[in-house]
């Protein structure tokens, strides 16, 4: 049986007539004559007394006339609920990000909640080099980056631009230099992320080129630790710009130019190329888009080949 067939069905249980039910599904009399036959020689069963006149249901009639609602009732939610999720009434959209990646999606994430209240987001935190198998293998729709992955199974498309820079405290004797260089820095006790990252080897391979020490006397595992050790005093760190962006505005930490190192980063928001985008993804990646073209600045939209 199709679901056709029990429109059919629930048409003459209703009406009690085939001439009547034709008329409503707008149909001949055989047409629905013949379905309702073919109905029951599927089934096995009569489901309409042909002896009475007002077209009552026989036990078989009155078991499947129920689970006929039931399943047409179901249809019609499945429809509702497909149709939400095409209006953005309801969706998942599932992110991966790193602890810095993260910073980048929050204004954004404010602005797509605003336009699309009832989709729920996750921002699953992973390492940077495990973001491109999580969108690979489906665990994700996005992942946001600080590289270009290199796989032609997945597309990036650059939506930020930051910088690693040195900042100390405001009571670090070089505090008030304009700019300093590696050698300077030779004897500074440094906080240093734990999780390695390109951007942590390009700073190791400047201070071997200049024959200077690097001192990562602490290694701690979140950038809100190096934050706040570095603001209590305790050392000095290469951190990514905008994780600090309110250190800086507060006074509470101090940016110095280093002349050998200008290292300038392009955050990506990479995914697959192979699978469609949900409505809710879509939607996510106009926000993108267009807060790009509003904000300006550090915030861009460029798609990669």
């Amino acid at each position: 049986m199709d679901l056709s067939q029990l429109e059919v069905f629930l048409a003459v249980a209703r009406e009690r007539r085939f001439s009547r039910a034709a008329e409503k599904l707008y149909r001949t009399q055989s047409a629905i004559s013949q379905s309702i036959r073919k109905l029951e020689e599927e089934i096995g069963e009569p489901l309409l007394d042909r002896s009475s006149r007002d077209g009552v249901l026989t036990d078989a009639g009155r078991v499947l006339h129920e689970y006929a609602e039931r399943l047409l009732n179901l249809r019609a939610d499945a429809q509702q609920a497909l149709a939400e999720l095409k209006h953005l009434h309801k969706g998942k959209l599932v992110i991966s990000a790193n602890e810095f990646t993260a910073l980048y999606l929050l204004p954004v994430l404010a602005e797509f909640r605003r336009l699309h209240p009832m989709v729920k987001i996750t921002v699953n935190r992973s390492l940077g080099s495990r973001i491109p198998t999580d969108v690979l293998r489906h665990n994700s729709e996005f992942g946001v980056l600080t590289y270009d992955p290199q796989d032609s199974q997945l597309r990036s498309t650059v939506v930020f631009h930051d910088e690693l820079i040195f900042v100390v405290p405001p009571n670090h004797p070089l505090s008030k230099q304009p700019l300093v260089s590696i050698r300077q820095l030779g004897a500074e006790s440094f906080v240093a992320h734990n999780v390695p990252s390109p951007y942590r080897n390009k700073v190791l391979q400047a201070f071997q080129r200049h024959k200077t020490p690097l001192h990562m006397d602490m290694e701690l595992p979140t950038l809100q630790a190096i934050k706040r050790f570095v603001v209590a005093g305790n050392g000095v760190a290469f951190v990514p710009e905008m994780s600090v962006e309110e250190e800086l505005a507060r006074g509470e930490l101090v940016r110095i130019p280093v002349r050998e190192l200008s290292l300038h980063r392009e955050l990506r928001l990479i995914q697959r190329r192979a699978s469609g985008l949900s409505h809710a993804a879509r939607a996510f990646l106009t926000v993108i888009e267009n807060f790009a073209r509003e904000r300006g600045g550090r915030y861009c939209f460029r798609p990669g080949r």
